[in-house]
């Protein structure tokens, strides 16, 4: 069943009801949509308490005529930011939420709207390009907050349920991801997917993972993050695929052909705020660099791929061949 648009009449009551029994006698506003999110679809609204007191939520929706697994599980979403709620994790916090009758009637949970900027520093023009001082606080802040996540045990927080996410499996994906897309989409990553499959490291022990840790994924004021968002595709698995995404999105190489904005710390100082956060250093971090660039080279393949699908006349992503080039260099492939 494809997806269908959302019947926001019957969201609203739906939202009225739960908000109503996490406060009763509040009333809530027109809900509007945000922008971002493939997904999920993104609201917001306003609550008013019955004492007058007005409070700015999100709402995030499962698309309907879905089933709500994997990236489009909002319940599990919201079970993980309650998890980490008494953490030093900043996530919104969870108000309410609601199971639907899915496919066709979308679950959805309400939390917190935080205040901050959401933004990719390394990709903004110059015109508009953060404050240097700003783009090193942040990103620090940042690096320790990954450590902070990636100490935290899993069974503390009631999470060691989840299933563990393997570096044979994380390879698979993504070559599978590939493997459906079309020959010039294919071409040059090859070589990279087979060496990867050939070097798998030992796994490390698991921890939780954000899935897509990025200055695009958190909201940010000033220097300090305030809170971690879009954890879609949170997981259990070995917390070095994590730190090695985080690391590419802040530092590029050269062969990558992106650079990074004035402020941006190094690759050594992101690494020292994240293992002080830890409490432990991580080593051989070259095989998850390459897995990473294949990850973001396969992902972007895909989305081409489904543009086609729509009739789109999109050539392939122009940054794979430098991510490829990368991702050579890291496996030792020249």
């Amino acid at each position: 069943m494809p997806a269908i648009p959302i019947d926001e009449n019957e969201l609203g009551g739906r939202l009225g009801a739960v908000l109503a029994e996490a406060s009763p006698g509040c009333t809530v506003d027109t809900i509007t949509p945000l922008q971002g999110g493939a997904s999920s679809i993104t609201y917001s609204t306003t609550v008013t308490s019955a004492a007058g007191d007005p409070q700015r939520v999100v709402v995030k929706v499962a698309p309907a005529g879905l089933e709500p697994t994997r990236n489009r599980d909002v319940l599990r979403q919201a079970r993980l930011q309650r998890a980490l709620e008494d953490t030093d994790v900043p996530v919104p916090r969870v108000i309410a939420e609601h199971p639907g009758t899915p496919p066709e009637v979308p679950p959805f949970y309400v939390m917190s709207f935080e205040e901050g900027d959401c933004v990719e520093p390394n990709f903004l023009p110059v015109g508009e390009q953060l404050p240097p001082d700003h783009v090193r606080g942040r990103q620090l802040h940042a690096a320790g907050i990954l450590g902070t996540l990636h100490a935290l045990a899993p069974a503390s927080l009631g999470l060691d349920d989840e299933p563990e996410m393997t570096l044979d499996a994380e390879v698979d994906r993504w070559t599978k991801s590939l493997d459906a897309c079309d020959d010039d989409l294919r071409a040059g990553t090859e070589d990279v997917g087979r060496r990867l499959a050939e070097t798998v490291p030992a796994m490390g022990p698991t921890t939780l993972m954000h899935g897509d840790f990025r200055p695009g994924n958190v909201l940010a004021s000033a220097d300090r993050v305030v809170s971690v968002i879009d954890w879609e595709l949170w997981a259990r698995g070995d917390p070095r695929v994590d730190l090695a995404w985080f690391l590419m999105m802040a530092n590029p190489d050269e062969q990558i052909g992106r650079v990074a904005c004035p402020g941006m710390p190094s690759q050594d100082e992101l690494l020292a705020a994240y293992h002080q956060a830890r409490g432990t250093e991580v080593r051989d971090l070259e095989w998850f660099a390459a897995l990473v660039r294949y990850k973001q080279a396969s992902a972007a393949s895909f989305i081409t791929r489904n543009a086609r699908r729509r009739g789109k006349d999109a050539p392939p992503p122009v940054g794979n061949p430098g991510l490829m080039a990368s991702a050579r260099t890291l496996l030792g492939l020249g």
